[in-house]
């Protein structure tokens, strides 16, 4: 196989498998805060406990997500050699503010966060968490900065020629706030927002079913689904100036989202379908004239199509791109429509009393995940030919001597250790799921408020 195509594959399946875990980080440090807060102005226990649980929780989730995003950093240097000395002024730049400002921040609050309870006051401790919860959202800011860089370049210069070239930042700020970096970051915050939602409500819908810590599950379920509605509705709102600015900026990427190939003609909005590569149209259920009027608020104006580009410049994948991106869109829907049934069942005191709601709730943790993962394949595999857009392509971005063997060989290692990684999280998550939130002063189980009579560690 191609070495670009096996190391575009190594990339891809590393950066998938470290993205299961830093949006459940952002999601989970805002319900932390949330909790702690309720707890604070309440004095209740029942959200101290809460709390803590859901602690335990996020430094595993924490401690698995750093292990998993080092590799990708020595792989920039592997694999991406000519990427990295043409970009590396200006993505090391970023990666440097995101250990500074970010990484040090969350990881140094962290310990407090963990092990501060009863060592520090309750004021100290509630400041640690919400530190903890900003480090984690300047974290995601520095990553999004740089990959929305290659997505819309801005504030730079090109110093050299040839295998020499490079870029220079010649505005640091130009080079942050780029076309693209604030839209890209809301739908990202507000997308891991809802990771950490939907994680909190199916763990405490399972909870509900099973009848087991019935007096903190009721209210931690709440408190998410209230996240998770408000977020929801306003992932609606940044999605939309997102594919404004691809039909912008990225005209070819936002045509291969919806499969759209004639220039001189209305651009529809599938539902769903495929692409016909061949006869260079898509199919399916659709809107007339739909991507139009989102870009333009007219159904009739036509939309800038794949024909338009050269064969070698834009995407080869459409179809993928165009399934991708509409499994995004169908995930995003489906989480409106289960956050708004549950506020209305709310609403009508009813919330509780539908196991089959519960059933989906508990499911429901998968939905961001594909969504997270459908939305950053649509951004890369739509983005292509560019690693860097419309400067520096994915072919000349490969380092010269790596060869197939060598990235199928670290790729297997990659899925070896990935997978046992993967394995190690799943148990070590549901023996914390089944253990449930501890009575901290007794350090028992805590079931409906009553205590049971097995003691067990609390972390």
């Amino acid at each position: 196989m191609d070495v670009e195509i096996l190391a575009r594959i190594q990339f891809a399946f590393t950066i998938a498998f470290h993205y299961i875990y830093p949006p459940l980080s952002i999601g989970l440090g805002l319900i932390l805060v949330i909790m702690e807060g309720m707890y604070l102005k309440t004095g209740k226990k029942i959200f101290e406990h809460a709390t803590r649980f859901w602690i335990r929780i996020f430094a595993l989730i924490f401690g698995i997500g750093v292990a998993t995003g080092i590799i990708m950093e020595f792989e920039f240097g592997t694999n991406w050699a000519t990427y990295s000395k043409y970009v590396g002024d200006i993505f090391g730049s970023a990666l440097a503010a995101e250990g500074i400002f970010a990484f040090a921040l969350e990881s140094g609050f962290l310990g407090i966060l963990i092990f501060g309870w009863n060592r520090v006051s309750p004021i100290v401790h509630f400041i640690s968490t919400i530190l903890v919860f900003f480090g984690s959202l300047f974290s995601a800011v520095w990553i999004v900065v740089a990959n929305s860089w290659q997505q819309t370049p801005a504030g730079f210069h090109i110093v050299g020629e040839g295998m020499n070239a490079r870029a220079e930042i010649t505005d640091f700020w130009a080079m942050v706030f780029n076309p693209s970096s604030v839209d890209r970051l809301l739908h990202v915050w507000i997308a891991a927002i809802l990771a950490g939602a939907f994680m909190v409500l199916s763990v405490n819908a399972w909870y509900i079913l099973k009848k087991k810590h019935l007096d903190i599950a009721k209210p931690s379920f709440k408190i998410a689904l209230v996240v998770a509605t408000i977020f929801s509705l306003l992932q609606l709102v940044t999605g939309h100036h997102s594919s404004k600015g691809v039909a912008k900026y990225q005209p070819a990427k936002l045509a291969a989202m919806e499969g759209h190939y004639d220039s001189s003609a209305k651009a529809d909005m599938f539902l769903l379908g495929y692409v016909d590569a061949k006869k260079q149209k898509a199919k399916g259920l659709f809107i007339p004239g739909g991507l139009s009027f989102l870009v333009y608020g007219n159904f009739d104006e036509p939309v800038k199509g794949l024909n338009a580009f050269k064969p070698d410049e834009r995407p080869s994948q459409v179809n993928a791109v165009f399934q991708f991106y509409h499994m995004m869109v169908a995930c995003g829907m489906i989480m409106i429509l289960l956050s708004l049934i549950g506020t209305f069942l709310w609403w009508k005191k009813k919330l509780f009393d539908k196991n089959w709601l519960l059933i989906v709730f508990v499911w429901s943790v998968l939905l961001p995940q594909i969504a997270n993962q459908a939305g950053w394949f649509t951004a890369e595999m739509g983005r292509q030919p560019w690693v860097v857009y419309g400067l520096l392509r994915t072919s000349d971005a490969l380092s010269k001597s790596v060869t197939a063997n060598q990235v199928v060989f670290s790729l297997i290692l990659f899925t070896i250790v990935y997978i046992v990684l993967f394995a190690l999280f799943l148990f070590l998550l549901n023996k914390k799921i089944t253990q449930g939130p501890v009575d901290y002063e007794s350090k028992e189980l805590i079931d409906e408020g009553s205590k049971r009579d097995n003691p067990i560690m609390s972390h």
